[in-house]
């Protein structure tokens, strides 16, 4: 059985060895078949010395029991998923020595047989890096309660000296709140960017190993009856690819706005090629059954407004109304030129927003309740937002949960040389 995993080409070797993750592949007994380079290394192990050997090896022996029944139910259920959500998992290596580790389950067959690759990253610099975030936060905490009371105390005295000067008393208890909300906007803005890497961490993390495991599985299906198995697998790298091309253009474009950059290149363009580059590029991420159903006669309007961004923002709103639509439903794309201004809806058939969630929305990072478990980052509507206010324009919705969303984006239409 090993040897099914050693005679294989050189492609998969290469993606196998050269992985930065450790990549293990288990039976159904959880015998180790197949391990990489890293995963040895990971473990403490020379070349070779975990071939055949049973998984328990690097589980540490008081997770035995559970993590078999655990085991056998993932089988039974046979999907992709990553074990050890919301908690930390831990491995033990040849030494005897633990650390913690993340790892996601990929099962697939071959010659009939069940198997399971695992992705593991060690993350015991992760773990480190946050403590030592949390001590820094919890100092910043304490330097903060020190200097307020240091202010409070200063100004409590000025009051005392300046009993008959009301007004200079009240002027100095304003410059007291001020700095007190300057210290707390600091504290919020470092709890922001920590928030930030953690998410540009996970999102790029996520998906490049979701890209690793649908190319490495694609190099198994080798014959001519399996291309639709391959084909699948390019699909799910297509999708990643996409979504972290969407992530980086959100990226960009807060920086552009935070660094105040954010001047738009205003251009004449047309309408019609506008609408069908933002349905070209929102196929590609449609799941099993889904349309979208756009104007396709749509009268060839010149618009003048600043192309990219516009873009930019539709394609967010109809992402979102993808990702979070079930399969075998309807995007409805509308488009519409009244009073010197142009309205887009966007219209799904999704889960939709929770009410309590809904005047958050387009708050930078804020995910709403129901959408905490899918990928995402929490700035796009945010980002939507800024720009059409700054072009002169509004975006607007209503949602029902479980009964889909509509999406309204206004924008004038300017004629050369009286943009905003």
């Amino acid at each position: 059985m090993q040897k099914t995993f050693q005679d294989k080409g050189q492609i998969f070797n290469i993606l196998f060895e050269a992985a930065s993750e450790g990549i293990i592949v288990v039976d159904s007994t959880q015998h180790i078949v197949a391990v990489n380079v890293a995963a040895e290394n990971m473990f403490g192990y020379e070349k070779g010395e975990l071939n055949e050997q049973h998984l328990n090896l690097l589980i540490p022996p008081k997770y035995h029991t559970n993590h078999h029944h655990h085991f056998e139910g993932f089988l039974e259920h046979s999907e992709k998923r990553q074990m050890g959500h919301g908690r930390v998992l831990h491995g033990i290596k040849k030494d005897g020595s633990l650390f913690p580790v993340e790892a996601g389950l990929n099962p697939f067959k071959k010659d009939g047989q069940e198997f399971v690759m695992s992705l593991i990253i060690d993350i015991s610099v992760r773990m480190e890096t946050e403590r030592q975030i949390h001590d820094l936060n919890s100092h910043l905490e304490e330097k903060i309660k020190i200097r307020t009371g240091e202010l409070s105390e200063s100004i409590n005295k000025l009051e005392e000296l300046n009993q008959n000067l009301q007004a200079e008393a009240k002027r100095r208890k304003a410059a007291e709140e001020k700095i007190k909300d300057a210290l707390q906007k600091e504290i919020e803005l470092s709890e922001l960017k920590t928030k930030f890497l953690s998410l540009v961490s996970h999102e790029f993390k996520t998906s490049l190993s979701g890209i690793l495991t649908s190319a490495t599985l694609a190099e198994k299906y080798t014959e001519n009856e399996q291309q639709d198995k391959r084909e699948k697998h390019l699909g799910t790298i297509r999708n990643k690819v996409h979504y972290l091309n969407n992530i980086l253009n959100d990226f960009l474009s807060i920086e552009r706005l935070d660094s105040g950059k954010g001047q738009y290149k205003y251009a004449s363009f047309s309408l019609k090629r506008l609408i069908n580059e933002v349905v070209y590029n929102a196929n590609v991420t449609l799941k099993d059954g889904q349309e979208i159903l756009y104007p396709k006669d749509i009268k060839d309007e010149e618009l003048y407004q600043d192309e990219k961004i516009l873009e930019l923002v539709l394609s967010n709103i109809l992402g979102n109304a993808i990702k979070y639509s079930p399969e075998n439903t309807t995007i409805k794309l509308d488009v519409l030129l009244k009073d010197n201004k142009i309205i887009f809806s966007i219209k799904d058939q999704g889960r939709g927003i929770p009410k309590e969630d809904q005047k958050h929305i387009f708050e930078r990072y804020f995910r709403a309740e129901n959408a905490l478990l899918d990928q995402g980052t929490g700035i796009g509507l945010n980002i939507s937002k800024t720009h059409l206010v700054n072009m002169g324009g509004q975006i607007s919705f209503l949602s029902e949960e479980n009964k889909g969303t509509l999406f309204k984006i206004e924008v004038p239409i300017l004629n050369p040389g009286n943009s905003i």
